[in-house]
């Protein structure tokens, strides 16, 4: 795999826990690359962390830009509350403080997954904050997503009997189900487990998926914010994602038909986590794009 990522202690070591002003809760911030870096925020997908972007920052320090990454609230080492009413909007205004702290006037942001639906929102409320996009997969559009049996059942009546019977394996065997052709190593499935379960996080995952329903929800306002951005924007997409795959790419074609789409079909090909499963192809496209784009 070209680019190897941090092992979770490593990436956990060189971050710390913050208290946001006017934001409630402690959260694990990175940031990398120079000070004087023009900014990147790369924000994380359900149900891991930041550290799924462990194996591309270093790539794009190197190339100057400053980046800062985050585990929202309920996920990593961020703040676990419970119970609580999660929300992509709450997940906005944490990164909205986030930028009041660094008093940067502009960032390119970088969205993965349940990351994607929070830089809707983030464009949703103000585009000139934003001065690109890149998109990978996620569930811009609800009518394409396909939620796997796992997210069905921890969304469903009897989420937290399921979040009670979610163990290690039954973690690994729901995300081998989302990967493609390169398997992930042990090491790295064991580190995706660990950021999950951190600080008693599995029992917050039904709360989590609410997310699902909050996209329909705000399907209108969310979608028409991809449509309308006015910057620029890159789609780097793992086809072989029951999620959101190939099934998705025809809709961005046709939405954003100015924008940068790269599909890793490989061989071999890559599916719902390419800065993950793929890191040697995605951190060049997005070093690339971004020292242009940030």
């Amino acid at each position: 795999m070209g680019n190897v990522a941090q092992a979770r202690e490593e990436w956990i070591a060189g971050g710390r826990r913050l208290s946001l002003p006017g934001f409630p809760h402690t959260v694990f911030v990175r940031r990398d690359g120079p000070e004087d870096g023009p900014p990147v925020t790369m924000l994380h997908g359900f149900p891991t962390s930041s550290h799924d972007w462990a194996a591309v920052v270093p790539l794009l320090a190197s190339a100057g830009l400053r980046v800062t990454t985050t585990d929202f609230v309920g996920f990593g080492e961020s703040d676990k509350p419970y119970p609580h009413a999660y929300s992509v909007l709450e997940q906005a205004d944490l990164i909205e403080a986030l930028w009041r702290l660094d008093a940067r006037d502009v960032t390119a942001l970088v969205a993965h997954d349940y990351g994607v639906s929070v830089a809707q929102e983030l464009l949703a409320r103000d585009t000139h904050r934003v001065n690109s996009v890149t998109w990978l997969n996620g569930g811009i559009w609800p009518d394409l997503h396909h939620p796997i049996p796992e997210q069905k059942s921890l969304s469903g009546p009897e989420g937290a009997k399921a979040a009670q019977q979610m163990d290690e394996e039954k973690f690994i065997v729901s995300i081998n189900r989302l990967i493609g052709e390169r398997p992930l190593s042990d090491d790295l499935l064991h580190d995706l487990w660990l950021g999950a379960r951190a600080r008693d996080g599995i029992r917050v995952l039904p709360s989590l998926l609410r997310y699902m329903a909050e996209r329909r929800e705000h399907s209108t306002r969310w979608t028409d914010a991809v449509r309308t951005y006015p910057g620029e924007q890159q789609f780097i997409w793992g086809p072989a994602d029951p999620v959101s795959g190939a099934h998705v790419i025809p809709r961005i074609r046709e939405t954003v038909p100015d924008a940068k789409v790269t599909v890793l079909s490989g061989p071999p090909a890559i599916g719902h986590f390419p800065q993950v499963e793929a890191p040697d192809m995605v951190g060049p496209l997005l070093s690339g794009w971004l020292t242009g784009h940030a």
